[in-house]
């Protein structure tokens, strides 16, 4: 058994805890060590499967450090689920007890009865995935597999990430991500097990917001997914912010937006990470180019094996999660050991590329087109901040290729003349740079795209 969460961070010696900073309440995770905010005392949920139900991050946040090693089972609920499937989770898991926002502010239990945080076993940890149709699959992980790499109590593969910038100006996380994802959780998980505060996203902030408050704490280390970074980027504010380490993850990063972030932030580490909630994090690229190197794969990493088959990443490592929760969720793994990602990659000239999600691929007259290699195309263009490419069916041609794109001033409505000259400007690109099939039938400009709970562009049919 590893030690519990709670035991991790407070073995810290001579680093001290670190605290959690929302839009509206902060806690100093020291005021956790002789009180709670549990109502006073964790023991009414010691063993029992708990539901996370929280609408606040911050909530969540406390919980998990409670509650690791006191619970039998943690399950991570996102904000967006209805009642329904709330009461669908809680069946398939079994829980027992269910929170909801608790008041960041620590109490102190009655005299006699001093808070013991004994641990009594491994926690099950269970995330949600972040599908955007249908109901999510219930992903059983357990804190080591969570943890993985992570630096606890000696120096590890992310101990310098962890260690913050050269200058020795202290590490402040944060991520656009909600930590009851896997994306969100892994920043968590940085910050809580090397004692830097973590600054939490709100749902109600737009990104000019949310940056301009990382910046008064004094962020160092930021995540997101690619989209994220895009709005990050619209919003005007992304230079407030100075860091020292940016990730992106969750999408294809594509060089454009690397190189934009590269303009951006000059100094700072830019990482994009391939990891998704079944098969934990397989790796990290900091060399500014998208794609990976082909060495990835034909040389483990970190205990990390990889390969490509029928050109799908699969993935078999000590972070794959142990299982799906439900009969009617199928298998994790293969016999192997390997995880299907369902991620689509492509080797050229000695570097992989992602082209996208298997059930994502358009067919366009039997012809096959990834709407991330159009997006790719598009969004090469300075005038674009982001693009979506979907598919609109054709009683001839199956589907359609068709995009949308939010240009530089998304605000402000271009002339007629002035929009049918960018269009086609965009559309000869496409001509360029793609085969006929793959250009798009229509491209129309939008202000905006809507993106999911998990930060990733909404994909109409994905």
């Amino acid at each position: 058994m590893m030690s519990s969460l709670w035991d991790s961070a407070a073995r810290a010696g001579d680093r001290r805890l670190g605290a959690f900073h929302a839009a509206a309440a902060s806690i100093a995770l020291s005021d956790l060590a002789s009180a709670s905010c549990l109502g006073g005392h964790p023991e009414r949920l010691r063993g029992r499967a708990v539901l996370l139900a929280m609408h606040e991050q911050l909530s969540t946040a406390i919980a998990l450090l409670e509650l690791d090693g006191i619970a039998r089972r943690l399950v991570l609920c996102t904000p967006e689920l209805t009642q329904e499937s709330l009461a669908q989770v809680a069946a398939t898991a079994g829980t027992d007890a269910e929170l909801h926002d608790l008041d960041p502010h620590p109490i102190s239990p009655a005299a006699g009865s001093p808070i013991e945080r004994r641990g009594n076993g491994d926690t099950e940890w269970i995330l949600l995935t972040s599908g955007t149709t249908g109901q999510p699959k219930l992903v059983a992980h357990s804190l080591a597999s969570l943890a993985g790499t992570l630096p606890r109590h000696t120096p590890g593969p992310a101990a310098a990430v962890a260690a913050g910038p050269a200058s020795g100006t202290p590490t402040v996380w944060s991520t656009f991500y909600d930590i009851r994802r896997y994306g969100g959780l892994q920043i968590y998980l940085r910050a809580v097990l090397t004692g830097a505060p973590l600054v939490l996203s709100s749902a109600n902030e737009s990104p000019a917001a949310f940056l301009a408050r990382a910046a008064l704490r004094g962020v160092t280390h930021i995540s997101g997914t690619p989209s994220h970074w895009r709005r990050a980027l619209m919003s005007g504010a992304a230079g407030l912010l100075k860091p020292a380490y940016v990730r992106l993850s969750g999408e294809v990063a594509d060089q454009v937006l690397l190189d934009r972030l590269r303009e951006v932030y000059p100094s700072a580490r830019i990482a994009h990470a391939f990891a998704s909630t079944e098969a934990g994090v397989a790796f990290d690229v900091e060399d500014g180019r998208a794609g990976f190197p082909a060495e990835f794969i034909d040389s483990p990493r970190n205990g990390i094996e990889m390969k490509v088959e029928d050109g799908t990443l699969k993935i078999r490592s000590r972070r794959i999660a142990a299982r799906y929760l439900g009969g009617e969720a199928g298998a994790l793994a293969e016999g192997d050991g390997y995880v299907d990602t369902g991620d689509l990659v492509e080797l050229h000239e000695g570097r992989y590329y992602f082209r996208g999600r298997k059930g994502g691929v358009i067919n366009v007259g039997g012809l096959k087109v990834y709407p991330e290699e159009v997006e790719g195309v598009i969004n090469t263009d300075s005038r674009v901040r982001m693009s979506r490419v979907s598919a609109k069916p054709s009683p001839i041609m199956g589907a359609l290729v068709v995009a949308d794109v939010v240009l530089e001033d998304a605000a402000a409505a271009l002339p007629a003349g002035e929009a049918d000259k960018v269009r086609a400007e965009l559309m000869e690109a496409c001509r360029r740079a793609l085969a006929a099939h793959k250009v798009p039938a229509r491209l129309r400009f939008v202000p905006a795209l809507e993106l999911t709970a998990a930060g990733k562009l909404v994909r109409p049919g994905a």
